[in-house]
């Protein structure tokens, strides 16, 4: 399936996009597209029933902004340097174990909302994600296939990133991945049924329509079902959680001098087959 949240902000209600791309409600049957949905089989079950009834109220899509597809995230959690082509376009040697840094859940804003340049930037930069949301608690998993039987669904994600805060600024990553508006989500959560393969999946993006990043999930140094098995030994992982796996190569950062990064004015836009596409225009903050 795939569940969207639409709406202003704030105000988001639950639906489905079916499969002859007619947009529907779902308030009438679930309160939100949330960790508590994903968790709860017999509730995604009978949103599956009435799906494919065919029964459920059509939403008028025109001029209706579309919103984050999962609302209360507890954590996002963030993986360095994930692919092989995007470690050897910064020089970095191959991770040995995952690198970690968090973003707030209050950097997530929606797929085709504004993004905010913050103030003082020269280096903001495009990261094209394949994001995880995790589907049931996971606590020291055994195995890559346990990880992957954790996972509730799947979505696109641009883990925007201010290169200079990351990294020039010392301490943590941290700094350099929660600006205001740099997680934008979407434009729908996929089920996990409908990703059999989260590692054969093409991911693209375009700045001001020239494309940077084209990449593809094999290139994954370490995949999904390893990552979360991996985070499960550190922290406890819950429903509605999202996991950014890594960006592959393409990135401002990567490219040769004048390094083009982004600016007031520019237009980024990406996509993940199966996953949907997503456009920002970057202003000023």
């Amino acid at each position: 399936m795939k569940l969207l949240r639409v709406g202003p902000v704030g105000g988001e209600r639950p639906a489905l996009l079916d499969q002859d791309g007619t947009l529907r409600d779902l308030s009438a049957l679930i309160t939100d597209v949330d960790g508590a949905l994903l968790a709860d089989d017999s509730v995604l079950s009978r949103v599956r029933e009435a799906a494919r009834s065919g029964d459920l109220p059509v939403l008028g899509a025109e001029g209706l902004r579309v919103g984050a597809p999962v609302g209360r995230v507890g954590k996002i959690v963030g993986i360095g340097l994930n692919y092989h082509g995007h470690a050897a376009e910064v020089g970095a040697d191959t991770p040995a174990e995952p690198i970690l840094f968090l973003k707030a859940p209050d950097t997530v804003v929606g797929p085709d909302d504004t993004v905010l340049i913050p103030r003082g930037s020269v280096k903001t930069d495009w990261e094209a994600e394949l994001g995880v949301v995790i589907g049931s608690t996971a606590r020291y998993l055994g195995s890559a296939a346990e990880g992957l039987a954790h996972v509730g669904g799947y979505l696109l994600v641009n883990d925007v990133s201010e290169r200079e805060f990351q990294i020039e600024r010392g301490g943590t990553w941290d700094k350099g991945k929660n600006c205001e508006t740099f997680t934008p989500l979407g434009p729908w959560l996929v089920t996990a049924d409908e990703i059999p393969d989260p590692q054969v999946l093409d991911v693209k993006l375009w700045v001001n329509g020239e494309l940077k990043q084209d990449g593809n999930t094999s290139d994954q140094i370490f995949p999904v079902g390893e990552v979360v098995r991996y985070l499960s030994q550190f922290m406890t992982l819950y429903p509605g959680d999202v996991i950014v796996t890594g960006t592959p190569a393409g990135v401002a950062m990567g490219q040769p001098e004048p390094k083009p990064f982004l600016r007031a004015g520019d237009v980024v836009e990406l996509e993940i087959e199966k996953l949907g596409r997503q456009r920002q225009e970057f202003k000023s903050a």
